[in-house]
């Protein structure tokens, strides 16, 4: 069986705001769209690469929620994204935690609403 989640979707109010956030957030670009009457931003992928891809999803269907689903992002350095998070606007929920086996987490708010967790691996 393969890993199950393929594509996740971020409700935002305001795309030049979350681009703003989650691209100083994450040191990443992204490519704007609009899909289905939806206004998108892409995060990048690499085709083949390990884990699910993800998008900025503006439009009537889309309402961010700070209680809603836990989407957790890799970082390398969980650290430094938590500080650019902070730096970016973001708010603290849960800090940096070790879970024993399963590595480091941590949660902020985004500049949206939505609470978002980071896992890092023990090195």
């Amino acid at each position: 069986m393969t890993n199950p989640v393929f594509y996740f979707e971020i409700p935002v109010r305001d795309m030049d705001r979350a681009i703003s956030f989650y691209s100083k957030t994450f040191d990443i670009t992204f490519e704007r769209k609009e899909i289905d009457g939806n206004e998108m931003a892409l995060f990048p992928y690499q085709t083949g690469g390990e884990g699910a891809t993800v998008a900025l999803a503006k439009g009537d269907s889309y309402e961010p929620y700070l209680k809603g689903t836990r989407v957790y992002f890799t970082t390398q350095d969980i650290d430094v994204t938590v500080r650019n998070a902070i730096s970016s606007g973001g708010r603290l929920i849960y800090p940096k935690t070790d879970t024993g086996d399963y590595g480091y987490v941590a949660e902020f708010e985004d500049s949206e609403g939505n609470c978002i967790a980071l896992h890092m691996k023990k090195q």
